[in-house]
């Protein structure tokens, strides 16, 4: 009897019913829809790194080219190519017998002269001259590697069939019975999970208070209704019936909207490169449980909360009516959020003891053990402290309005503040934990890429680094002298070119010789004077009169973090022995500049042969390439909390225009007798502005501001050669201040509302 009650309840009691109705389904269909785009990225996200990770294949080194025919074993060398500064991953392969193991993605193994490539690779490779890309890869076309062997449409993937013995030849060659079956997992796993998980925290839990407050909105308006049903009889448990149904008819419809808003927008989301590159869209959706979980669960919560917000109602059929002002917040609320700013920026100088930091970004004597579980620590109460202390911080807020207000609006506004701080507070709680998060990374993200994007003020982002030989081998690796001479010539052809090699010699008296791949007596780089120029002499420098100098240039060719190598490269006089001409020494390394990028990408793969000609399975790659790599995973998570900031801005928006409709329902009577006493309508506008503004500039103020103090400190921590913190860059301004602008589109649309409840000609109340 009272479900059938509670559905006539909500259909059939007029317009003002059906209008929150109405006002309460669109607030949780909003809701759903992007907790459904918030799922549907981090499901593909999960896919993309859940696949085998076909790369991670390792085996045995093959020893001097040994072969050994075996059924199912194959060999397999995968390194990593560049074009554009796009990664390319490229694996050449041999089966060593009928049943070698084939990689996810293709049918079989290419055979000696056939490879299988990536959808995105076989565009390129028919879009620009064979000569800048095609070059590298011998052989022609057998088919496309599919989607089991790639995380994105994007990727470019080769996989290069070639003679067993030609590839048993080739450095850091593997001989492999079975391709690995790990999970993929790169460098920037634990950074994007990182991110997503900020999603959950910053995204998450205001979709729930939106969903929360606008299903409390029809019960609360009818408080003084359910009461009357107290006085007539009902128990607490027929009126929580009632209003459940309610809540639960409001709360199923939103849901279904939101799914049926979600499906057109599944596409466009899946053309958004949130994490730096595309998911395959065939994987950007939510599973069926996790349809089921929100089909399910946000009606269930929408029944908890209506139920939760008749509290008074069940204590007394007079509950309703007998009103108190609660109890303000303490200051103690206030006590988290300070100790969490006193331990972040305390924590770095006490458990570093550094004024300089080293090549990672840490302290060259390295950092305390306890040093990132303090900074968690002190993250955890900045962010609890940040939401605990808003009611504070909104009632001293709304005080000061009250003793500095000029007039009317003001007055009233500041009062109802004080009032009830935590109810003001409670709509735009969520948006603390996001705009916190989001600017602390929009603070440190921008300045740590610029110090990767400039180092040494930007010249070395075009110099391409080429290797021939391990820097810790001896004498005996190396490009031939013939060989090199042939090399520099033809580099050195290109227009607007210059090349700069380094030679070794050695190794020299008191070294020992190699025990190993990787423990060799390393030999001396050496470089002509002549060969410099003025080209690369912010790189390395000659003293006046020498003819060569020695170079220990091995950290240019391990490392792809130069931000910490001072420049000019220390030099000595170069040893006695190296005076004589260098023609005659191997080539170790080169460093070619050029303005080009086509240039540049046809020296990239000219060097291809010579690499493999010297034994070397070094990529040629340019130092701004690497830089970017590391950016680029940086750059991506302060994307993810770009578009955290500016989706819970309007969430807050949703859910502060939410709570404004609901209280304008509620206050209909005192805000009409206003008007009839003579209170203009303007006024009455900025009462409402007045509550619901000073709310969300609040708390969007404090949690920035934490945000930068965490910011600092953690530039502190990096050290002043990555740069420093003072204000996010132009992108986040302009993303807040987007979503600033739909917040208060939002909360302006609900101003006609009160233009028609409180008509005076229609003054009648129940």
């Amino acid at each position: 009897m009272m479900f059938l009650l509670g559905l006539r309840l909500v259909v059939r009691t007029g317009k003002e019913s059906l209008a929150r109705l109405v006002l309460i389904a669109s607030a949780v269909a909003i809701g759903v829809s992007l907790l459904l785009v918030v799922l549907a990225d981090f499901r593909a996200f999960q896919t993309a790194n859940s696949q085998r990770c076909w790369e991670c294949t390792t085996g045995p080194y093959l020893i001097s080219g040994a072969l050994k025919p075996a059924a199912n074993a194959e060999l397999w060398n995968y390194s990593e190519d560049y074009f554009a500064g796009q990664p390319i991953e490229r694996l050449e392969v041999a089966a060593l017998g009928p049943h070698a193991p084939v990689v996810p993605g293709i049918p079989r193994l290419p055979g000696a002269g056939r490879y299988f490539a990536s959808p995105a690779l076989v565009r390129l490779l028919t879009s620009v001259p064979r000569d800048e890309l095609g070059a590298r890869f011998p052989g022609s076309l057998a088919g496309l590697v599919g989607p089991a062997a790639m995380s994105g449409p994007g990727d470019l993937v080769i996989i290069i069939g070639r003679p067993a013995a030609e590839l048993a030849h080739l450095p850091a060659t593997e001989r492999v019975s079975a391709i690995a079956t790990t999970p993929r997992v790169n460098g920037t796993t634990t950074l994007y999970r990182y991110g997503f998980g900020m999603v959950a925290v910053g995204l998450v839990f205001p979709l729930l208070t939106l969903i929360g407050t606008a299903t409390r909105l029809a019960a609360a308006r009818r408080e003084e209704r359910f009461a009357a049903f107290r006085l007539v009889g009902a128990t607490p448990r027929q009126v929580g019936v009632i209003a459940s149904v309610e809540a639960f008819m409001a709360a199923a419809i939103g849901t279904l909207a939101g799914i049926a808003i979600f499906q057109p927008l599944q596409p466009v989301v899946a053309r958004v490169a949130v994490t730096g590159s595309r998911y395959f869209p065939s994987t950007v959706a939510p599973t069926s449980g996790e349809y089921i979980a929100v089909l399910l669960g946000v009606p269930i919560a929408a029944m908890g909360a209506a139920v939760w917000s008749l509290q008074r109602v069940r204590i007394s059929p007079l509950g309703a009516s007998r009103k108190t002002t609660p109890s303000p917040p303490s200051a103690l609320r206030v006590v988290p959020l300070v100790l969490g700013l006193v331990v972040f920026t305390v924590a770095p100088f006490l458990l570093t003891g550094h004024k300089q930091a080293g090549p990672l970004g840490l302290a060259n004597s390295g950092p305390s053990p306890l040093l990132f579980p303090v900074l968690l620590l002190g993250e955890l109460l900045i962010m609890t402290g940040l939401f605990l202390s808003g009611s504070w911080l909104t009632m001293q807020a709304a005080r000061l309005v009250a003793r500095t207000a000029n007039g009317a609006a003001g007055l009233v506004a500041a009062r109802r503040l004080a009032d009830s701080p935590k109810a003001a507070f409670r709509a735009v709680g969520g948006l603390v934990l996001a705009l916190f998060v989001g600017t602390a990374i929009a603070g440190v993200v921008p300045a740590v890429n610029s110090g990767l994007r400039l180092t040494h003020g930007g010249k070395l982002n075009d110099v391409l680094r080429v290797s021939f030989s391990p820097p810790s081998l001896g004498a005996g690796e190396g490009l031939l002298p013939q060989p090199s001479a042939e090399m520099l010539r033809r580099v050195r052809s290109y227009p607007g070119t210059s090349a700069l090699p380094v030679y070794l010699y050695g190794p020299q008296a008191g070294y020992t010789a190699c025990e190993g791949f990787y423990n060799c007596a390393p030999s001396v780089g050496i470089v002509n004077c002549r060969d410099i120029g003025r080209s690369f002499a912010f790189i390395v420098r000659c003293p006046p009169r020498a003819a060569a100098v020695q170079v220990q240039f091995g950290v240019f060719f391990i490392t792809s973090n130069l931000l910490f190598t001072p420049l000019p490269l220390s030099t000595s006089p170069a040893p006695a022995g190296a005076g004589g001409s260098l023609r005659s020494l191997r080539m170790g390394e080169v460093l070619v500049m050029t303005s080009n990028p086509s240039t540049l990408e046809k020296v990239r793969t000219f060097m291809a042969a010579y690499t493999a000609a010297a034994g070397s399975s070094n990529v040629p790659e340019t130092f701004g390439e690497a830089s970017r790599t590391r950016a680029a995973a940086y750059s991506e998570i302060e994307t993810i909390a770009l578009a955290v900031v500016a989706v819970t801005l309007v969430v807050a928006a949703c859910s502060v225009a939410v709570s404004v409709g609901g209280g304008l329902m509620e206050r209909k009577r005192p805000f009409t007798l206003l008007r009839v006493t003579g209170a203009q309508l303007r006024v009455l506008y900025r009462v409402v502005l007045w509550e619901s503004v000073l709310p969300l500039t609040l708390t969007a103020v404090v949690a920035a501001a934490a945000g930068l103090a965490t910011a600092a400190s953690i530039m502190r921590l990096l050290g002043p050669r990555v740069g420093s913190v003072t204000l996010p860059g132009p992108v986040y301004f302009l993303t807040l201040g987007c979503a600033l602008a739909v917040s208060l589109a939002l909360l302006l649309a609900t101003l006609p509302l009160l233009k028609r409840i409180t008509v005076p000609d229609e003054m009648r109340f129940e």
